[in-house]
């Protein structure tokens, strides 16, 4: 399938309008998220990287014209206008791992006007989708309180690619391993792994299990504890790592039932047998919510494996983003519709201590004590640096949140800062609105 062709379709039929009408002139579109979802306090830039892949390599080949026009039910000469167009533009984009606020342009995109306008679907579904899991997942961060977590969504992500995604945003926010092994390996990130009850199941008993996975795996290993009685698993567990000396690193696996009770009991079994170095780990349709709770409660739990509820940002599956044009032809434009008003202008966000945000024109002089988070990322269709590495945005990530108001990284009824507009800004948005407003009363 065409990246090309991943788009809606009133893309294509307004690129072509375009092109035909000659309107080739530069125009900026701003991507941006309105309201940050209920239940979050900041948002965290993903999906920046695939973006600007997507984005050098856009080209409207022979067969993507073909597949237009059948779309279209139009003759193919009449797509013609489209064959070889790739997008030669700027880009300005808020590195990833950064937070932001509502409001805040995440990317600008400034190209002619048909490439500008043929791209906007792809990008919001990379960046809306990704920053959405990735915010999900710091939440995660932050209830764990310095416990290791690991990202087993795959099975239930919305696709393979998406299992892919939510791996590598994981891990953006600091996660410490994932089950998807495809992801470990492209994106260097520690393989995490046990076995399922089936494994289990298949043997005559627990302790048959546990010790032929054992000769597979010789060390170290985590069994899975709770296929049929939890408590009676766990002592298996550790008569077979007394037995067998693994060695540091064996763990025990708790997937369902009261997590916190269970772990209390198994700490105290392993404990008792000279044990105190094989750690719990606890999965079972965990998110940050369950995640603070058991750390709130003392539960001594090691490590948490987080998937469905994380890898797809179950309670906020989605950010109620736009990519709105706001400059054509050098003209400042915006939108008046009732609560969807947009502001004109290329712009800029200008960060102050504490997260005191400015949003401002892209071209005006930073308020004092203030940096500018939107970078220009590519120009002339190429990348203006080499591409970005976990590493970087991880540290980028693990800055702004350790700056983050406290209210804002409260895991129940977060508070998060609110950006303010810069004068020059507002100055503009008044005089465009003033113009708008005085061409359709002529009209009418």
């Amino acid at each position: 399938m065409s990246q090309v062709t991943s788009t809606d379709l009133y893309e294509v039929t307004m690129a072509l309008s375009y092109l035909r009408e000659g309107m080739r002139a530069p125009a900026t579109f701003s991507l941006f998220v309105r309201d940050l979802p209920p239940g979050r306090g900041f948002l965290v830039t993903a999906g920046l990287e695939p973006a600007l892949e997507y984005l050098s390599r856009f080209w409207v080949s022979r067969s993507d014209v073909l597949e237009f026009a059948e779309a279209l039910r139009r003759p193919v000469a009449d797509l013609e206008p489209l064959h070889g167009l790739s997008f030669d533009g700027q880009v300005r984009a808020v590195p990833e791992g950064r937070l932001v606020l509502a409001g805040e342009p995440l990317l600008e995109v400034t190209a002619h006007l048909p490439q500008a306008q043929l791209v906007e679907t792809y990008l919001l579904s990379l960046v809306c989708h990704q920053t959405a899991v990735a915010s999900k997942a710091a939440r995660c961060v932050l209830a764990a309180a310095g416990r290791p977590l690991v990202d087993f969504s795959l099975r239930r992500n919305h696709g393979p690619e998406a299992g892919m995604q939510a791996a590598r945003l994981c891990a953006l926010v600091g996660f410490a391993g994932t089950s998807n092994v495809a992801a470990a390996t492209r994106y260097g990130i520690p393989a995490s792994g046990t076995m399922a009850h089936s494994y289990i199941e298949t043997f005559t008993s627990e302790e048959d299990a546990f010790r032929a996975f054992a000769r597979t795996h010789p060390g170290p290993v985590t069994f899975l504890v709770d296929t049929y009685d939890t408590d009676r698993g766990v002592a298996t567990a550790a008569r077979v790592l007394s037995d067998l000396r693994l060695g540091p690193g064996c763990g025990i696996r708790l997937d369902s039932g009261d997590l916190g009770a269970l772990a209390r009991r198994a700490r105290t079994a392993l404990d008792a047998a000279g044990l105190s170095d094989v750690q719990i780990i606890a999965s079972g349709g965990l998110d940050e919510y369950a995640v603070a709770a058991l750390v709130r409660d003392g539960a001594p739990i090691d490590v948490f494996a987080v998937g469905t509820k994380v890898g797809t940002a179950a309670d906020a599956p989605y950010l109620d983003a736009a990519y709105k044009l706001v400059e054509y032809d050098g003209r400042p434009v915006m939108k008046l519709s009732s609560a969807k008003v947009t502001a004109p202008a290329p712009k800029q966000v200008f960060r102050g201590p504490g997260f005191r945000d400015v949003i401002g024109l892209a071209n005006e002089e930073p308020p004092e004590g203030t940096e500018p988070l939107l970078q220009t990322v590519m120009r002339g269709g190429l990348r203006t640096e080499r591409p970005d590495t976990l590493a970087a945005a991880r540290a980028r990530f693990d800055a702004d949140l350790a700056a983050l108001p406290d209210v804002a990284r409260r895991i129940e009824d977060p508070v998060p800062p609110v950006s303010v507009v810069s004068n020059r800004l507002s100055a503009l948005t008044t005089v465009v609105r003033g113009r708008i407003e005085a061409r359709t009363q002529a009209v009418q």
